[in-house]
């Protein structure tokens, strides 16, 4: 399990520098791997474009000598590469001087003149070792390079990317390059794949520039790409003995007007393998859950109390409040009930705007297993946090005691203990009424299988986005449960 999830590792901008600096003290030349890591540019370069005039846009420190490698290679076969150098040659130190040294091509004035004529820009200019905002002629150039639509490959992160947060150095008033592509090294960051970072890096490829894996087991990095290396090998497997009882029994509480919502959720529930899913139903809107799919049981629940009676059935091991259960006292009553059973909960949408006015008492209620699975707004009203998405993904989970999934396009999820994932592939389609309704239910659906709460809330955003992608355009919230069928056969998922 730990070789697989390593498979799926984000190295920080620290974790990176350790990992260059331990594979060095294990007999590998620091210029070897500069070498390599040029050559990696140099031929994606190559793969990627038809042979035209390259300006490599080189800075200050090691990003820098990567690019004089690969002005260098590129050189000698035959393209018409050019460098422009962002400071004085005289003050480059270490490997980057070696291969400044090593470059005999021809070098230009640092500024927008060097990108006259249509250029293939290479950004070498600072990758993640950038620690402030663009500014001056690294900034002009930068400008000019995205407003002349110029067609750029970047080197380990576009200059004026964080590669810790995928943010902009200098927020509004900041400068970040656009990449066709970006090649990096050894394992991809954080910021390569959390917004705008994501955007502006275009396709990731990630070189091998002869980092052993074994540095990993001494980085121990906490935060991970998602996808099936981090939680297969835990999917409770279906068994020829199995009955509805023994694959769980998941409740959704629904609520009296927005009864699409629990439907949804209830649908994906057993949709991910739940043996019994049972819709908890305000007695006036009976009628609209009863009608709807056969396959859910409903029950009329009046209150909190009654609630907390239901729910100690021993087979019930899963339970979700939120989605369509309105801003109500009737909806935080059940949430504290569900709570104080201590058994597999998530809590979603109007399950968490109830607390707003005082999140305090959400998180003195959280003893057992919970998942909070907030959109940006319903963060805001629980969360007084900064930062970048995972940062403040984990600074919530560590202030609840709680798992949050955060939701967006970069869907990032943090456990207590400071682990963090971060969702890619999810389609714009999923931009839909009632995908998050879905999302909760595939959640849920996996709890009452078995899978623990981290594992329920990676395993289903990847599945959701995966379901959207597979179903393609026209996509709406009722096509996500059948489509995810498909996706559990490719993964061989019963």
């Amino acid at each position: 399990m730990m070789i697989a999830m390593y498979d799926n590792a984000l190295l920080t901008v620290k974790e990176m520098s350790t990992a260059d600096a331990l594979t060095i003290a294990a007999g590998t030349p620091g210029l070897d791997l500069m070498e390599a890591a040029g050559a990696a540019v140099a031929g994606e370069v190559v793969k990627r474009w038809p042979k035209r005039s390259v300006v490599v846009l080189c800075g200050p420190g090691n990003n820098g000598g990567d690019g004089f490698v690969a002005a260098r290679l590129l050189l000698a076969r035959g393209w018409p590469a050019r460098v422009a150098l962002l400071g004085d040659r005289a003050a480059l130190r270490g490997d980057a001087a070696v291969n400044a040294d090593r470059w005999q091509g021809e070098t230009v004035a640092f500024g927008p003149e060097a990108l006259d004529g249509d250029v293939l820009v290479i950004d070498a200019l600072f990758g993640a070792g950038l620690i402030r905002p663009l500014e001056g002629i690294a900034k002009r150039v930068v400008d000019a390079v995205n407003t002349r639509g110029l067609a750029c490959l970047a080197v380990d992160v576009p200059s004026g990317v964080d590669g810790d947060t995928g943010e902009i150095r200098g927020d509004e008033n900041g400068a970040a390059i656009k990449a066709v592509a970006t090649v990096t090294f050894f394992r991809r960051k954080p910021g390569h794949l959390l917004l705008p970072g994501r955007d502006l890096a275009g396709e990731v490829i990630v070189a091998d520039i002869g980092i052993s894996e074994r540095v990993l087991s001494d980085i121990q990095p906490m935060t991970f790409v998602n996808g099936p290396g981090l939680w297969l090998d835990r999917f409770p497997p279906a068994a020829a003995v199995d009955n509805k009882y023994t694959r769980g029994h998941g409740v959704i509480v629904g609520g009296a007007e927005m009864t699409g919502a629990a439907r949804l959720a209830a649908t994906a529930a057993r949709r991910l393998g739940a043996g019994l899913v049972s819709i908890a139903t305000p007695q006036e809107s009976f009628d609209i859950y009863a009608a709807g799919d056969p396959g859910n049981l409903v029950k009329v629940i009046r209150d909190g109390p009654a609630f907390a009676d239901f729910l100690a059935d021993p087979r019930i091991n899963a339970v979700l409040v939120g989605p369509g259960s309105g801003v109500t006292d009737r909806t935080r009553a059940f949430a504290l009930a569900a709570l104080g059973t201590g058994k597999p909960l998530v809590l979603d949408a109007d399950a968490l705007t109830v607390f707003s006015g005082d999140p305090a008492i959400l998180f003195n209620a959280i003893k057992g297993p919970v998942l909070l699975t907030p959109h940006e707004g319903e963060f805001g009203r629980l969360f007084d946090v900064v930062g970048d998405k995972a940062t403040r993904a984990r600074q919530a989970a560590n202030l609840s005691g709680a798992v949050v999934l955060l939701k967006g396009a970069d869907t990032t999820i943090a456990a207590p203990d400071g682990k963090t994932v971060i969702n890619e592939g999810a389609p714009p389609t999923l931009a839909t009424a009632g995908s998050g309704d879905v999302l909760a239910g595939f959640i849920t659906g996996l709890l009452a299988r078995g899978l623990d709460t981290f594992d329920s809330a990676c395993a289903a955003a990847w599945l959701h986005g995966r379901a959207a992608a597979h179903f393609g355009s026209g996509l709406i919230a009722e096509d996500l449960a059948g489509a995810v069928s498909f996706v559990l056969s490719e993964l061989d998922i019963q």
